[in-house]
């Protein structure tokens, strides 16, 4: 095995956000194709973008991490930074929420959404302070909500408010990352805090939050795998990423089985407290899921409901940004047959 790159320290440093990445992106792959057009991965190197140690973590604890090429792994803050590096071509893939995506096709990124996986929806919640008066989503009208925008939590807290008859006009939107989120949440300066797993148990157990609402029945739970134009079309590069897609479709199902011992390995990784990640652990699913029309019409449900409120524009053809190329590479990890 190469031995890949760490991510910085524990999980303060994880969670920063990467504001430049420049110098430091995906890798050319060239001289990784022999002449007879097979590749050689030992000479490949695939540049991953990661969140709070997620993917690394989960690839390390299922015992998938022994990969024939090398991973750099790039720490991300939320989905939208990494999918504009993504774009950018300073990393190759990595793995954000439902929503990312849709907000990087409305700034017509160039980038495409290769595998996906169902996690549930039960960590994706509306938080308060334990004291608040705020005990539905109605009392939230006229109050400032923390969220990051174009994140997942963004089109939980739309479909939240639409459920009772309110909009983003009816609240104050306080547009934070989710350090800076936690941050304010903890000194009152908010609200409320729209937030995912793990941040939604970390506020529960250390900030005493309490949970107004989650997602379950509401949201769909999706996570993508999203590859850069330039690296899906590198030969060398797409074949590691296909090996990588694979491995992390057999983690997620090793997840599913094994969640004590994900738990322990996501706490050793980020520097969590193991019950915050049992917690997050015990709400998420984890069930691999090909790309198809009805992962793509669910992305469409959400996308009317952001230009219903004009958060995006256009009318896009959505399945031109979502690849179902790899699918069968999943598949075989995971012992399904392609849909």
């Amino acid at each position: 095995m190469r031995t890949p790159a760490r991510l910085l320290g524990p999980l303060a440093a994880v969670l920063l956000a990467v504001p430049a990445l420049a110098g430091c992106g995906g890798s050319s792959n060239a001289d990784a194709v022999r002449s007879d057009g097979s590749v050689d991965l030992a000479k490949v190197t695939l540049v991953v973008g990661d969140q709070k140690g997620g993917s690394k973590a989960l690839l390390s604890a299922a015992g998938e991490l022994d990969t024939p090429y090398e991973i750099d792994w790039k720490p991300f803050t939320s989905g939208p930074p990494l999918l504009d590096a993504v774009s950018s071509g300073a990393v190759d893939l990595g793995g954000v929420g439902n929503t990312p995506p849709l907000f990087a096709i409305d700034q017509k990124k160039k980038l495409r959404a290769i595998s996906a996986y169902d996690q549930g929806a039960y960590g994706d919640a509306i938080v308060v302070p334990r004291g608040s008066t705020v005990r539905s989503i109605a009392d939230l009208k006229g109050k400032k909500v923390a969220l990051a925008k174009g994140s997942s939590a963004n089109y939980s807290l739309l479909a939240q408010l639409k459920k009772v008859g309110l909009t983003f006009d009816d609240i104050t939107p306080v547009w934070l990352q989710p350090t800076e989120a936690l941050a304010a949440f903890k000194g009152g300066s908010v609200d409320a805090w729209a937030i995912w797993d793990p941040f939604t148990a970390q506020a529960e157990q250390d900030a005493g939050a309490r949970v107004v609402a989650n997602g379950k029945g509401l949201v769909n739970g999706l996570n993508f795998q999203v590859a850069g134009d330039d690296a899906l079309h590198d030969k060398a590069t797409r074949a590691a990423m296909s090996d990588y897609v694979g491995r992390l479709a057999a983690a997620q199902r090793w997840a599913g089985e094994h969640k004590p011992q994900w738990s322990a390995a996501w706490a050793k990784e980020t520097g969590l407290d193991r019950s915050v990640t049992d917690a997050a652990v015990e709400r998420k699913t984890f069930t691999p899921r090909p790309v198809d029309g009805s992962v793509i019409a669910t992305e469409q449900e959400m996308w009317d409901a952001f230009a219903a409120q004009k958060q995006v524009s256009g009318h896009p053809r959505l399945a031109d940004w979502f690849s179902t190329d790899f699918n069968d590479t999943v598949a075989r990890a995971t012992g399904k047959a392609a849909s």
